[in-house]
C-alpha cells in the first residue's frame, strides 16, 4: 500500500481541490465586480472631470454673471430694483443665446475676479484686457469701447500725469483705473481708493478730492451733472475696450459668447445698446484692443 493513497484519503483529497475551485471562483467573481465598480467611479469621475462650464450652465439653466451694481450707464437698478444698462443687455443676449436664465450677481473690482475663479460666476462684464489679469482668466471678445481719464475741475491745470504730483485723486480700488492711475502717478501723489463708483464721485464733487479718475462713461455723467464745479476730461491715461471674461480652458463657452457678440454686431442689437444707454452709435473700430 505504500505509494498509494487510501481511497477514504482519496476522497478527501477530492473534497479538498473541488473546494478551493469553488473558493478560487468566489473569489475571481468578487475581484471582477470590484473591478468593475472601480471602472465605474473611474469613468464616472473622468466625465464629471471634463464637464465644462457650458454643461455646469446648461444643466443649471441658468448664467451667472458678475456684474457692477452702481455702474450706469453699464449696469445699475431700475426703477423696480431689478438691474438695466449696456452690460445687462449683453449678458442677458449671451443667455438668451445659451437657452438659459440670466442671474446677474453683484460684485465689486476687488472680489469679481475671485468669484470667476471661484466658480460662484460663469462670466463677468466690463473688464479691461491686462497682462497680469490674462495669467489669471481668460478674455472673450471686446464688446464696448473704453478708455481712463483724469478729470478734474476747469479751473485747475492738468495736462498729463506729471502734473499729478501732490495731487489728491479718487479712484475705485481693484479695477483697471486703479492700476493705470498707480502706473502714472507720481510717487507724491494722493491716491485715495473707495469701494464702488458711486463713493468715487462723492468724493470728486464734495471737495474730498482734487481729481477722480474714472472711465468715459462714469465721466460722462459727471460732466453732464455739474454745472457749477465745471469739471472737464484732462488727459486719458489708457484706451482699452471692454471685454467679456471667462475662467481659461472654458474653449466651448469662450466660444458662444464670441458667437453672441458678433451676431449682436451683425444684426445691430450692439449698436441699438450703445445709442439707448451710451448715447452714441457704436464705431466697431473702438472694439480693438
Amino acid at each position: 500500500m505504500r505509494g498509494k493513497a487510501a481511497p477514504c484519503c482519496r476522497a478527501y483529497q477530492t473534497k479538498i481541490t473541488k473546494g478551493n475551485k469553488m473558493t478560487n471562483l468566489s473569489n475571481l467573481k468578487s475581484a471582477f465586480t470590484a473591478v468593475l465598480m472601480l471602472s465605474g467611479a473611474v469613468l464616472g469621475f473622468a466625465s464629471a472631470a471634463n464637464a465644462d462650464a457650458i454643461d455646469e450652465i446648461t444643466k443649471a439653466g441658468v448664467l451667472n454673471v458678475g456684474v457692477f451694481a452702481d455702474f450706469p450707464p453699464f449696469s445699475s437698478a431700475s426703477a423696480d430694483m431689478s438691474l438695466k444698462g449696456y452690460d445687462i443687455d449683453v449678458a442677458q443676449y449671451v443667455a438668451d443665446s445659451l437657452k438659459v436664465k440670466l442671474v446677474p450677481v453683484p460684485v465689486t473690482g476687488q472680489n469679481r475676479i475671485p468669484y470667476l475663479t471661484e466658480k460662484r460666476v460663469d462670466m463677468l462684464v466690463s473688464v479691461g484686457y491686462s497682462k497680469e489679469r490674462a495669467e489669471v482668466i481668460d478674455f472673450a471678445a471686446a464688446y464696448a469701447p473704453y478708455y481712463i481719464a483724469v478729470i478734474g475741475p476747469a479751473a485747475m491745470e492738468v495736462k498729463g500725469k506729471e502734473d499729478l504730483a501732490g495731487k489728491s485723486i479718487a479712484v475705485n480700488r481693484g479695477t483697471l483705473e486703479d492700476t493705470s492711475l498707480t502706473e502714472a502717478a507720481p510717487k507724491d501723489a494722493d491716491i485715495k481708493r473707495f469701494d464702488n463708483y458711486n463713493s468715487v464721485i462723492q468724493a470728486f464733487i464734495s471737495g474730498q478730492t482734487e481729481l477722480m479718475v474714472v472711465g468715459n462713461d462714469v465721466g460722462a455723467q459727471v460732466l453732464a451733472r455739474q454745472e457749477a464745479l465745471k469739471p472737464e476730461q484732462k488727459f486719458q491715461l489708457l484706451t482699452s475696450p471692454s471685454h467679456l471674461a471667462l475662467n481659461k480652458g472654458e474653449d466651448r463657452l469662450k466660444a458662444a459668447i464670441n458667437d453672441a457678440v458678433a451676431k449682436m454686431l451683425a444684426d445691430g442689437t450692439l449698436n441699438a445698446s450703445s445709442e439707448a444707454w451710451l448715447k452714441v452709435p457704436l464705431n466697431p473700430e473702438n472694439l480693438k484692443d
